[in-house]
């Protein structure tokens, strides 16, 4: 039963249904297709909250190095399918989500991609 901790500029995306997937690094126990996911704003503080629950749909391998992103070890997206990543991830464009992910993680990044 994941748990997914989300930012606020983030919260109201997913309550609303306006985002329906989060991109995250490695767990010891990855995502798997048919988890059972919990999703909140303010883990481990006074203002956590529960955004929703749902059931995962696709759990799959990410790579974003700064110079491509790659689903499932594939062929690099290209530029429109990079956006169209970004804003259903919850971001303007994919520049603004590769500022995002370089800033708040080691690139380059390996994760999942997982949607609900």
């Amino acid at each position: 039963m994941p748990a997914l901790n989300y930012q606020e500029r983030f919260a109201a995306l997913v309550e609303t249904g306006q985002k329906r997937q989060t991109i995250r690094l490695w767990r010891k126990r990855p995502f798997q297709v048919g988890d059972r996911l919990y999703h909140y704003t303010g883990m481990r503080t006074k203002a956590c909250r529960k955004l929703l629950e749902s059931r995962c749909i696709e759990a799959t391998p990410i790579m974003i190095d700064g110079v491509c992103v790659c689903i499932d070890g594939g062929i690099p997206l290209t530029e429109p399918k990079r956006d169209k990543l970004a804003r259903a991830d919850g971001f303007e464009h994919y520049a603004e989500m590769e500022a995002w992910f370089e800033a708040t993680h080691t690139m380059p990044f390996s994760g999942q991609l997982i949607r609900w």
